[in-house]
């Protein structure tokens, strides 16, 4: 893979990283704030790209699966505040203790 040069294009989270002894770069200033466990590498033209990947669990992959509750539980996180449910009065033993 050969490499142009590079062209004056900045981006607003932009380091300059150097390599060390080994050719390695540390990428840990750029990670997100959430759980990264790997990365998918490709190149497009003379760039590298480095996608940021998260696992989640097999009894959640059901949920990705399904469309309609992945949107129903997307709506349900972007409400705010505290919904009124009704009264659970019914639901009480007459000789419960409140």
């Amino acid at each position: 893979m050969t490499l142009n040069k590079r062209t004056k294009e900045h981006h607003k989270n932009e380091l300059r990283l150097t390599l060390d002894a080994r050719k390695r770069i540390s990428l840990a200033k750029l990670l997100p704030d959430y759980e990264i466990c790997s990365f998918r590498a490709y190149t497009e033209g003379d760039k590298i790209i480095l996608e940021p990947m998260a696992e989640i669990p097999a009894h959640e992959l059901w949920l990705h699966k399904n469309p309609k509750a992945l949107k129903t539980v997307q709506e349900g996180l972007k409400k705010k505040g505290k919904h009124y449910l009704g009264s659970f009065a019914k639901h009480l033993d007459k000789n419960d203790d409140l």
